[in-house]
């Protein structure tokens, strides 16, 4: 009777029941999940009226990345993405003084029956203070993507005080669209592990990281 075909994934924490998953499996993991996400809603972010606008910016970065699609119904999405964001504007003031002072004085004198004496002083004093203000610009965001079980898969945070031809929001954004593409890079690399059982003259499958073990028929 020939064989059912039986494919086991074989996961990080099936190794050792009795020890926990180590910081690499977990990671390994969580980079495995982001490949499983097809549709992201991008969750209002806490921080104010510029989180708000951070949110807008960020939905225009990421669909341009075409990782995935960006849906507005968090009922459909696979992930929420969710986190809080700030954008300021501050003055920096900067301060500094320098002093130079220079002193002599010369005196002599006797005293007896007639007294004399003879003094000089010279004295000289310069100093000077510098004060200069500074408009700056910086924002910060940190977020995270959260699947439908709760479970935090991928998370960043990024700052930027403006780049060259983008400011500081934009930059932001940027920032953390290009990290999810690079680590949805780093997770299509991971090597995929697997062992499949076929049937005795059954041609075996060819994939990258996986053992095909042949069973032997039955034998009065």
């Amino acid at each position: 009777m020939k064989c059912a075909v039986l494919l086991l994934t074989v996961g990080i924490a099936a190794v050792s029941a009795d020890k926990p998953p180590s910081p690499v499996a977990i990671e390994e993991n969580s980079l495995k999940q982001l490949l499983e996400i097809r549709r992201v809603f991008v969750d209002h972010l806490t921080g104010g009226e510029t989180a708000a606008q951070m949110r807008d910016i960020l939905l225009s970065s990421l669909e341009s990345s075409k990782l995935f699609v960006l849906t507005e119904n968090q009922e459909r999405a696979d992930a929420t993405l969710k986190g809080a964001a700030e954008d300021m504007v501050f003055t920096e003031v900067h301060s500094s003084s320098d002093a130079v002072n220079a002193r002599a004085n010369v005196g002599s004198g006797r005293t007896n029956s007639s007294t004399k004496g003879g003094y000089a002083g010279f004295g000289f004093g310069e100093s000077e203070s510098d004060h200069s203000a500074e408009r700056r610009h910086e924002a910060i965001a940190a977020v995270r993507l959260v699947n439908k079980d709760g479970d935090v898969i991928w998370a960043t945070t990024q700052e930027s005080l403006g780049a060259k031809f983008r400011g500081a929001s934009t930059d932001v954004a940027d920032k953390i669209t290009a990290r999810l593409k690079e680590d949805f890079e780093r997770a299509r690399r991971l090597p995929v592990s697997g062992v499949q059982v076929v049937p005795l003259g059954s041609a075996a499958p060819e994939q990258l990281g996986q053992v095909t073990v042949k069973q032997e028929p039955r034998r009065n």
